[in-house]
């Protein structure tokens, strides 16, 4: 299962896990967080460094060094698609916030 916690009102977001949803390659749930995530990460280091991220073998630590409109809204983006994915795989996705 993939695990999406959100903390420090989103200034910390940490995705760790696998959905094992299918065997690794076909597994379509990973391949759309992993993409959501990514993208993310790299629009928001396009426009603007107020992020650092942490990537490891199944986990992706993003955390807001600098609070603008720009990460505050990709990343509530981010969050809103998590959490419509989660609902549609609620077996593969569990989502907690700890603000």
């Amino acid at each position: 299962m993939i695990k999406v916690l959100i903390k420090d009102s989103g200034r910390l977001l940490k995705i760790s896990g696998h959905a094992k949803y299918d065997v690794a390659g076909k597994d379509i749930v990973c391949a759309a967080v992993s993409s959501m995530a990514i993208t993310t990460v790299n629009a928001i280091l396009c426009l603007e460094e107020t992020i650092t991220y942490k990537e490891d073998s199944g986990l992706l630590e993003i955390r807001v060094l600098k609070d603008t409109e720009i990460n505050r809204k990709l990343l509530a983006n981010l969050i809103e698609l998590l959490k419509e994915l989660s609902s549609q795989y609620p077996k593969n996705i569990e989502i907690r916030n700890e603000d």
